[in-house]
């Protein structure tokens, strides 16, 4: 699933060729063909990124909310674009820019008020700059579950994954599995820190580059550039701080990666 610097990122390349620009509105697939119609000929006016959500506002106070989930998928062309998949949910063409999106887990139009309701409901997310750090201590430290099952909760903190949870933690130092009611303030600021220093990098980016973390074979001239991480999908090898092998272990049906040393409990 997108984290929230990949919605972030797709929201700054939205904002950058979308607005002010009225488009065609179909659905190939046929699922979203009456809202479809609704949004075709509107000229989109802002985008708005809040974790893993993705709005776009159109004129008349239409607003399309999308949330990827597992298996949704944008893909943008400048100006010709091929004819979209079986799977496409919803098409948006001009003749400067054409948008295809499949698979998403939520895809609908939103009143003002809804809309509203809906981020309500969201944690603060660190890209935003109304974020606030005190309003996600509070809500991460009213948990006893282990903190790093808690950080995907998307109610106390959006737009964390499993990515950048590891990571995070890793550059903290702090036990994964230590409750979240026991976290302190001075570990949280280090925590807060990170996740936002690691989502801003990646939201300009296009990808996560941890601090520290070593090369992969793929890093080398000529080819693509790809995410580099410290602990995240790295069991059995050396931490690139002290040596010690990478622990891989299962927490709330989801892969957790930590070192044992660095992230030892104290």
């Amino acid at each position: 699933m997108p984290e929230g610097n990949i919605i972030h990122r797709l929201a700054r390349v939205h904002r950058r060729w979308l607005i002010g620009r009225p488009f065609t509105a179909d659905s190939p697939q046929g699922r979203f063909t009456a809202e479809a119609r609704r949004l075709s000929g509107r000229v989109l006016q802002g985008v708005d990124a809040h974790g893993k959500h993705l709005f776009h506002h159109f004129e008349g106070g239409i607003r399309l909310h999308v949330h990827l989930g597992l298996v949704g998928n944008i893909r943008h062309f400048r100006a010709s674009a091929p004819l979209p998949s079986p799977a496409c949910r919803l098409r948006l063409a001009s003749p400067h820019a054409t948008l295809h999106l499949s698979g998403p887990q939520a895809c609908e139009l939103l009143t003002p008020d809804a809309e509203t309701a809906l981020r309500a409901r969201l944690g603060e997310d660190p890209l935003r700059p109304e974020a606030s750090p005190a309003r996600a201590f509070e809500a991460l430290r009213r948990a006893r579950a282990p903190l790093a099952t808690v950080l995907l909760d998307q109610a106390r903190i959006s737009g964390v994954g499993n990515i950048l949870r590891a990571e995070a933690l890793f550059l903290a130092r702090l036990p994964p599995q230590r409750p979240a009611c026991e976290l302190r303030s001075a570990d949280f600021e280090r925590l807060w820190d990170a996740l936002r220093q690691l989502m801003e990098d990646a939201a300009r980016d296009g990808r996560i580059v941890t601090p520290q973390a070593p090369p992969t074979a793929l890093c080398i001239p000529g080819k693509r550039r790809e995410d580099r991480f410290c602990v995240y999908d790295r069991e059995g090898l050396p931490c690139p701080r002290c040596a010690t092998p990478i622990t891989r272990v299962t927490l709330a049906g989801r892969g957790l990666f930590f070192c044992p040393r660095c992230q030892a409990p104290r």
